[in-house]
């Protein structure tokens, strides 16, 4: 049995894509277990007994928890390697999990001194600075990642089929939108993830998690 805690709108939106693109081509079932962070659901002691992080995702598998992003996308790419997740070839897939690494541990972070400036500091004037100071490197990052939709066009990021990196990137794009990032100032990048929830396995899990594709909302 397999099931996945996920908070609406979290970085758990890329596995959550990834098992109903499972889910699709390979006839597996998961159980979606939805955790709601505004209500501290991460860090109740039934949660925090199976992932002491306190964080989503977590992918159960026959009773047994595994956490972090990577861990759990590596893992589901192993698992069903006929869903096409990641590449194939061995040099491709290590480009691919080196961008998805760089995903998690550089663009997340950045979106997270932002909206969580409260983990990193309790000064008020510091929170702001903290906020401040994220905004342009954050927009760096999706420029990149713009880059990548130029040069992948007009398939997704690893080839023909939707990968977690498309996942991933559509949820960055979505945090960058509360940030105050216009998406309509990364139009290929806004083109690519309007595309990319066309796809049956993402609109599947933008309906079950609820989320506006766009969050973005002008001052």
């Amino acid at each position: 049995m397999i099931e996945l805690y996920f908070g609406p709108g979290a970085c758990s939106f890329v596995p959550h894509v990834a098992l109903e693109v499972v889910s699709a081509r390979t006839g597996t079932a998961y159980e979606p277990r939805l955790v709601k962070l505004h209500r501290a659901e991460h860090r109740t002691p039934e949660y925090l007994a199976l992932n002491p992080e306190g964080l989503v995702p977590l992918l159960v598998v026959d009773g047994r928890p595994l956490s972090q992003i990577v861990a759990i996308c590596d893992y589901l790419d192993r698992r069903f390697p006929d869903a096409g997740l990641l590449p194939r070839d061995e040099w491709a897939r290590a480009q691919a999990m080196s961008r998805l690494a760089w995903m998690n541990n550089t663009v997340h972070p950045t979106f997270t001194h932002f909206f969580l400036p409260g983990k990193f500091t309790d000064d008020a004037d510091a929170k702001g600075k903290l906020k401040a100071a994220a905004l342009a490197p954050y927009r760096e990052h999706l420029e990149r990642i713009q880059g990548w939709i130029g040069q992948a066009s007009p398939g997704w990021l690893c080839g023909e089929r939707i990968s977690f990196l498309d996942a991933y990137a559509l949820t960055l794009l979505r945090w960058g939108g509360m940030m105050g990032i216009d998406p309509d100032t990364l139009p290929a990048y806004k083109a690519f993830v309007e595309r990319l929830a066309g796809e049956p396995a993402v609109a599947a899990a933008l309906e079950r998690e609820r989320i506006p594709l766009n969050p973005y909302k002008a001052a």
